[in-house]
């Protein structure tokens, strides 16, 4: 589950880098695991509304639709059994399909989403940060960085699966 900021009167603030992964060197180093299967509701321009389901646990997220490092987003806890209901019958499809690996990197938490279903051949490290000038020692599988580039933001992903990009 990302961390969010959450300060009484302050906006709940996501500070997130992305990148591809160049090698599978990653794999010894994971600490926990977990398959994620999470869908989306028709979005808007300003906001996308998903459900996520792991293991016994559920949510749903709000997250603002803009580029970059840092977004707004929202997430509360709802029972599996709804969550469930929801991916089954009111997300739109392909619904995205992980499992997400987290391992600490020199005192930084990273999560390696390695895709399945449409998506399958995509993994993707992502870190939250505290701040947007927090520097981070990158790992060497880390790769290129593609926290800007819509394509591989969840959301689009449903639209346009990693199966079918040229």
């Amino acid at each position: 589950m990302h961390l969010l900021a959450l300060v009484e009167g302050a906006v709940a603030a996501e500070i997130e880098r992305k990148f591809l992964v160049t090698d599978a060197s990653w794999r010894d180093q994971v600490e926990r695991t977990q398959v994620i299967r999470q869908g989306y509701f028709g979005g808007t321009e300003k906001a996308s509304l998903r459900v996520r389901l792991s293991d016994d646990h559920a949510w749903l997220n709000i997250k603002s639709a803009t580029l970059g490092i840092s977004r707004q987003e929202y997430e509360y806890p709802i029972p599996t059994v709804d969550a469930r209901e929801m991916l089954d019958n009111l997300c739109e499809t392909p619904l995205i399909e992980k499992t997400r690996h987290y391992l600490h990197h020199h005192g930084h938490l990273w999560e390696i989403d390695e895709f399945f279903g449409d998506n399958a051949g995509l993994v993707v490290a992502e870190l939250e940060l505290e701040s947007v000038e927090e520097r981070f020692q990158r790992p060497a599988w880390l790769g290129e960085e593609v926290s800007d580039d819509p394509r591989y933001y969840n959301v689009c992903l449903v639209k346009h699966p990693y199966r079918e990009w040229a």
